[in-house]
């Protein structure tokens, strides 16, 4: 879903090519995850502020935490005349979603234009490909893509209550369910239970469960403790493994999903922080994808916010 805020004078929208002058003036990109807010300035084009605060995605956060955190990151990246704010967001999935937001933007960027869209776009967009699937793997999990013939599809991005296979948050919950059950079956702690433990502040495995229904530790948190799956699997820890095999395979079922209904073969590009930095995750990936016939498939090599560019300067 797309939404742009209306101004009194907006700039000219973009073309059917890169208009010479399309990228002139300041341009502020935001790709809006579960645990921070990433904005870049860009000045006729060229990258001048990298900035980052906490998350401002209201499906995670609450509106006043979100508030806030934009109020800091534009502190960080500077004001002026911005003549566009273009912004990628997880949670995006109606009209209304995006206009929520851009009216949180909005008041930090008088008179700019404001153009929320789903953070997959920015994914696809930051892999050089104006046509094929996105699929992110960060907090959440989602899948998104575009045909030539400008066909869109979404796969996933439903939220950790629905779905989100794949994700940091599911990492983290099955590895809860992991240490709960070898509890259960009177089995000491293993490897992965005890760095869990350990990362999560308790000593036994049965403190878990008031942990993990605890309104103080949310999405985020329980996101966060992917990285104990990762260590263990990397140690050699079977179940640990099988659950980066897994989350491959939930991942590359969505992108086949958004493949076939749209009738493409390629490109697949992987993004996300879990998905651009655990080698093991993207093997699974890459190999259900290849078992399918799909074999052009990449794994992001930049910051999915530097797609806005393209974004802006290229068809609408």
């Amino acid at each position: 879903m797309t939404y742009t805020e209306k101004t009194p004078v907006p700039p000219a929208a973009p073309t059917e090519s890169h208009t010479p002058g399309a990228l002139n003036g300041i341009i502020i990109g935001l790709d809006i995850g579960g645990t921070k807010t990433h904005g870049i300035r860009f000045e006729d084009g060229v990258p001048v502020a990298d900035e980052s605060a906490g998350s401002s995605n209201v499906q995670n956060v609450s509106r006043e935490d979100a508030a806030r955190n934009l109020a800091e990151l534009f502190a960080k990246i500077g004001g002026g005349p911005v003549a566009t704010v273009y912004a990628g967001s997880g949670g995006i999935d109606t009209e209304d979603d995006a206009a929520a937001l851009a009216a949180l933007i909005a008041p930090h960027v008088p008179g700019a234009r404001v153009t929320v869209v789903h953070d997959s776009r920015l994914l696809l967009a930051a892999g050089h490909a104006s046509t094929g699937v996105a699929v992110i793997a960060g907090t959440g999990s989602a899948a998104w893509g575009r045909n030539a013939d400008g066909g869109e599809a979404r796969a996933g991005g439903w939220g950790y209550l629905l779905g989100d296979e794949g994700s940091g948050y599911w990492l983290g919950r099955e590895a809860v369910r992991y240490s709960l059950t070898q509890m259960n079956k009177g089995l000491a702690p293993d490897s992965l239970t005890t760095a869990l433990l350990a990362g999560c502040g308790v000593a036994d495995p049965n403190r878990l469960i008031a942990l993990f229904h605890d309104p103080a530790t949310g999405r985020r948190f329980w996101a966060q403790q992917a990285r104990h799956v990762v260590a263990a699997a990397a140690t050699g820890h079977a179940p640990s493994q099988a659950l980066l095999e897994q989350a491959g395979a939930d991942l590359a079922a969505l992108a086949l999903q958004v493949l076939r209904q749209l009738g493409l073969e390629g490109p697949v590009i992987l993004g996300g922080g879990l998905g651009m930095n655990v080698p093991a995750l993207q093997e699974a990936f890459r190999g259900h994808l290849a078992a399918a016939g799909v074999t052009e498939v990449r794994v992001l090599d930049q910051e999915p916010v530097f797609g806005v560019l393209d974004l802006v300067a290229g068809p609408a």
